[in-house]
């Protein structure tokens, strides 16, 4: 698995919010909690990227929503495409942006490295490779990262 970085641009549906992200890795996670299904339609698979390497070229259109007391999504207030997650207390993931693979302008060169709330996945989805992804069940994304709460809604 390569950990190569380069700087990528992209952008919601109708281009109104664009973005550059500096070093970004070639590897890239997958979440399976509720939150961000219900907020991709999907799963969330996502790259991070240090927030201060993302640089967005008009916020005029970027919105944001606090979707936990520990976390806020970005998305384009035009046409509603999700832009990113981002972790807005101290803690483990705190200083990171979780950008969307499917936003930016050439979303290939991906490996997936890990998959998250893994029991929370739909049985119909399957990745390539998953032998190899580091694998985390919800109670153990709980016990590791201190900002999530039990009981909660994660994200």
């Amino acid at each position: 698995m390569s950990d190569t970085t380069r700087d990528r641009s992209g952008g919601c549906m109708c281009g109104a919010v664009r973005f550059t992200a500096r070093d970004v890795p070639a590897t890239c996670g997958v979440c399976h909690c509720e939150m961000c299904r219900r907020w991709t339609g999907s799963a969330l698979i996502e790259v991070s990227v240090p927030t201060e390497n993302v640089t967005w070229e008009d916020e005029t259109y970027l919105g944001r929503f606090a979707s936990s007391h520990w976390a806020e999504r970005g998305f384009c207030t035009r046409c509603g495409t999700g832009l990113f997650f981002r972790v807005t207390m101290e803690g483990e993931w705190f200083g990171s942006t979780e950008l969307p693979i499917g936003v930016f302008d050439d979303p290939n060169g991906f490996e997936i490295a890990h998959q998250i709330f893994i029991d929370h996945k739909p049985d119909s989805f399957a990745y390539s490779g998953q032998e190899t992804h580091t694998l985390l069940t919800r109670a153990e994304c709980v016990a590791k990262f201190s900002v999530l709460d039990e009981d909660a809604p994660v994200g």
